[in-house]
């Protein structure tokens, strides 16, 4: 149903391999689950290395790090137009389709990040906010 590949957002990014209905759960995001303050460290270390951060809050007790045991769904960009949204169910981030997804598209979610807004949205050329 997905694939990775070179994306004309950023780096890579996951693309539909077939049309993906409305409301489609796509794939999860895995990853390891760790608690917000290795997150933070594993994040501070990450950035100094010069390496992608692909940690997602779960909760307000944990979070996964795709960096660690994790999928495709850590290669979906942010865009503030996104054709996906989240899915938070029983201990599980859902990646889903928000609208049908044409065969070809890239996928795309919603980071809302909660960062310093140290990183340019890419999503269009015009856009201007920081994530």
């Amino acid at each position: 149903m997905i694939q990775k590949r070179r994306s004309k957002i950023h780096g890579a990014g996951v693309y539909a391999t077939r049309a993906i209905p409305k409301n489609t759960r796509i794939i999860d995001y895995a990853g390891e689950k760790i608690s917000h303050g290795e997150s933070l460290k594993r994040e501070r270390r990450y950035i100094r290395n010069g390496r992608h951060i692909w940690c997602f809050t779960l909760s307000t007790r944990t979070v996964v790090d795709a960096g660690v045991g994790g999928n495709i769904a850590r290669f979906i960009n942010h865009a503030c137009r996104p054709n996906c949204y989240i899915e938070i169910k029983d201990g599980t981030i859902w990646i889903r389709a928000a609208r049908t997804i044409k065969k070809g598209e890239e996928l795309t979610y919603d980071y809302n990040t909660d960062g310093d807004g140290l990183i340019p949205c890419q999503c269009r050329p015009d856009c201007q906010r920081l994530l």
